[in-house]
């Protein structure tokens, strides 16, 4: 039996041998956080660099394409002036079909650039079911083909990469042009630039032989019924070659955004990390010391 007065140093010399075991389970899974926050921390950090140098690299390629679309807005507006004073519209045939050309991309983050127009043709295609598309690009291939898969009859990859020329559209002019079915009219869908922050799906009409050559002004140009279908191709490659390069420049434009609003996050992220890293950091060697002074009072107890 022990006496009275040696019980509570017994107790005492338990409680600091069972104490550390406590305490050192505690500090392991600390540090284990800290890692996992460390850890975080730098791949925040990695992704913050890569967001930073993308949106670098837009801002000097929106340029470009900035200047190229000026060019292309002399060709397309030059095209569409004729139409517009020799008051051309699209037929309304029976029997025939309409073809929409999406211009879109095969690059990504750059917000909801592809997503908007491929919204806008699935409402056009729910009234006009009948209708036929052609994709440039892709982004909103892939999005249409779940949703519309049978309306695609012809699709171009390796959009995107440079800035449009006169050569790409006129090549994929030709590509559409030899196309079997004889369609009412043809519409050219594209993001219109607006501003640097602004950008809307608009579509632009690509007239046939036959509208032209019905046009109520038409016989004022004195226009030759064999320079006909080259006006008409001429002018079909024009209006593609704008809505491309305005297309490009919108996607660079949201690309640069996008990529500042993640620089911007990635930049908040950082801050809480490291707030959290620091106080769970003087939390751990606050715990040291707690153990380290009731190790040293304990020893001194016994």
């Amino acid at each position: 039996m022990l006496s009275r007065a040696a019980r509570p140093a017994l107790r005492a010399g338990m409680a600091a041998a069972v104490r550390p075991a406590a305490v050192n389970a505690t500090n392991a899974a600390t540090y284990a956080t800290l890692r996992e926050i460390e850890s975080r921390l730098k791949s925040i950090r990695n992704i913050e660099k890569i967001t930073k140098t993308m949106k670098i690299v837009a801002s000097t390629k929106l340029t470009r394409a900035q200047r190229a679309m000026t060019e292309s807005r002399q060709y397309g507006q030059t095209s569409n002036t004729v139409f517009e004073n020799a008051e051309t519209k699209p037929l309304e045939g029976e029997g025939k079909k309409q073809l929409f050309i999406i211009c879109s991309s095969d690059k990504g983050l750059c917000g909801g650039i592809h997503s908007g127009m491929s919204r806008k043709i699935r409402a056009i295609l729910a009234q006009k079911p009948e209708a036929e598309i052609v994709v440039l690009g892709e982004k909103c291939k892939a999005q249409l083909s779940r949703s519309n898969a049978k309306n695609i009859v012809l699709s171009f990859a390796g959009i995107g990469k440079n800035v449009p020329t006169f050569a790409d559209a006129a090549a994929i002019a030709d590509q559409v042009s030899q196309l079997p079915t004889e369609y009412a009219s043809i519409g050219i869908m594209y993001n219109k630039f607006i501003n640097a922050q602004t950008y809307e799906a608009t579509t632009v009409e690509a007239f046939s032989e036959e509208a032209i050559a019905q046009s109520p002004n038409y016989a004022t140009f004195e226009i030759d019924d064999e320079v006909l279908s080259n006006l008409r191709e001429y002018a079909f490659a024009n209006s593609l070659y704008w809505a491309l390069a305005e297309g490009h420049a919108c996607e660079q434009s949201a690309r640069r955004n996008a990529m500042d609003n993640a620089s911007k996050n990635a930049g908040d992220m950082i801050n809480k990390f490291q707030i959290l890293y620091n106080r769970t950091r003087q939390a751990v060697i606050t715990g040291e010391l707690v153990e380290i002074i009731t190790g040293a009072t304990a020893s001194e107890d016994m």
